[in-house]
């Protein structure tokens, strides 16, 4: 067998895969991405981003090619779901204009788009993607981690510090590995097709029904389905299948004229006890499992990226202080948890019955009070994620370890021009934000070899005159206005994340 040297492999160039080996890319790290797929995948698993994961593409200048497909799935989206507002088990009565935060949107994207993009951006920082390559064999030591890969050219064995799993959920990586994998067992099987249907007026309107929910338009029809026994379904969705699951749903007999992309799913919840077993990650649904309820997994999956990728490169450096590669698990577990979390209260909404029947019509009565509808909003985007960092004093900033919008900053150095944060974090770096003069920039320049500074006189933000943040969006110390800097707190956020002082 022949020999690959790689600091980090990441297993999986699905778009978290890529958006993780990209953040390596961009942080110092060499990565190599191994994917079993010879083609990338015209399956639509995803129809679109959460703003979390949005602004995190954003900060890395992807923003005009994302939101370039925006208009097209926008109206999509308000043709299949007869409404522009969001659902919580698909009660659609989430306004995105009655949110706190009403400028923080997600994009609609489908995934094998999206992938191209996060392809062309991960090529375009000269990322190594294997295509037909299939790990069978994982083996660690103290130095790092020996695999065996299946190759179109024979059996390959190959050596990296680290390895990531992001091979979904099904995740080879995390089987080899030995990742516990607890959860709750499927409710219900959803099937979805781009399909023609030769009898449609023989289908009820879509919606809730006996049998579970009902989905159909023009060129697509879709079930969740209650009654499915949930056996492990393998292959291909067959016409039969989704027929039979109509029927079962319905109560209707259709016929499918014509049948493509089809997918099958299910609900259960399951997730890793830890996210980093010595050298071996899990990043993206190989980490976690859940209903697609909300479309909240490619957000939560790229946000895991994003968090991993800065603090796995500064390990592979040897510049990463103590802890730092264990609060990727510290801090996007109970993330990933909370999605657990609410997906199950949904396919819980969804079950058929007079007393679900009654539990959805008091939900949707709370839905129209603006802070319930609030509620529902953060619960699903992932704006009220909160990192517990280990400095934070009672007096910290309360915004510390939230996620930052695109603020718009005005530059001292440059006659007050306005620039959005994600354009001066393309790079992957840290940045911290303050008004020139201020204690926390001559702090900071302690750091100027690993931390951006930009001499500010607005942050453009109203509960905000400075802020520290990190590659992944988290907001590590912040200042309020009309008050000093914390010193010792932002040499301690320095310290915790980007190790001492040059």
């Amino acid at each position: 067998m022949a020999s690959w040297t790689a600091e980090v492999i990441v297993v999986g160039a699905g778009p978290v895969g890529l958006s993780l080996a990209a953040e390596l890319r961009l942080a110092g790290a060499e990565p190599l991405v191994l994917e079993r797929l010879a083609e990338p995948s015209g399956q639509r698993k995803s129809r679109g981003i959460g703003p979390l994961a949005a602004e995190a593409l954003r900060r890395r200048g992807l923003g005009a090619r994302l939101s370039a497909y925006q208009p097209e799935r926008g109206a999509q989206k308000k043709r299949e779901h007869g409404s522009e507002k969001d659902h919580f088990a698909w009660i659609h009565k989430i306004d995105p204009s009655l949110q706190e935060e009403p400028g923080r949107r997600g994009i609609l994207i489908w995934q094998p788009d999206l992938e191209a993009v996060l392809g062309g951006h991960a090529a375009g920082l000269g990322v190594t993607v294997r295509r037909g390559h299939t790990v069978t064999g994982l083996a660690q030591d103290e130095d790092g981690v020996t695999g065996t890969v299946a190759t179109p050219d024979g059996g390959r064995r190959l050596r990296a510090a680290y390895v990531v799993g992001c091979d979904g959920g099904r995740s080879t990586v995390r089987k080899l590995a030995g990742f516990a994998f607890p959860g709750t067992p499927p409710l219900m099987t959803a099937r979805q097709a781009h399909a023609g249907v030769g009898d449609l007026g023989a289908l009820p309107p879509p919606g809730r029904l006996p049998g579970g929910m009902l989905l159909h338009g023009p060129g697509g029809i879709g079930t969740f389905d209650f009654g499915d026994t949930h056996e492990r379904h393998e292959g291909p969705v067959t016409v039969e299948e989704l027929r039979a699951s109509v029927r079962r749903v319905a109560g209707a007999e259709v016929t499918i004229t014509r049948m493509d992309g089809a997918l099958r799913f299910t609900d259960q919840a399951r997730q890793a006890e830890t996210y980093r077993l010595d050298r071996v990650l899990l990043a993206g649904d190989a980490a976690h499992v859940h209903s697609p309820n909300g479309g909240q997994g490619l957000n939560l999956g790229l946000m895991d990226a994003v968090n991993l990728g800065w603090k796995l490169a500064a390990q592979v450096r040897g510049t990463a202080p103590e802890g730092l590669l264990d609060s990727y698990t510290s801090e996007r577990h109970p993330a990933g948890a909370a999605v657990l979390h609410n997906t199950r209260a949904q396919s819980a909404l969804m079950l058929p019955g007079p007393h679900t029947d009654a539990l959805r019509d008091i939900v949707a009565d709370l839905m129209d009070i603006p802070d319930v509808n609030r509620y529902f909003g953060q619960l699903l985007s992932g704006l009220a994620t909160r990192y517990a960092f280990p400095y934070a004093t009672p007096d910290a900033h309360p915004l510390t370890g939230t996620h930052v919008p695109d603020l718009l900053l005005t530059l001292e150095t440059d006659v007050g021009r306005e620039v959005p944060l994600s354009g001066l974090t393309t790079g992957g770096r840290p940045l911290l934000a303050a008004p020139a003069g201020d204690p926390a920039v001559g702090v900071a320049a302690r750091w100027r070899d690993r931390v951006e500074v930009a001499e500010v006189t607005s942050v453009g933000h109203p509960s905000l005159a400075a802020a520290l943040v990190r590659p992944d969006g988290a907001v590590a110390w912040a200042r309020v206005p009309g008050r000093p800097s914390d010193i010792a707190l932002l040499e301690a956020a320095l310290r915790t994340w980007f190790g001492g002082p040059s």
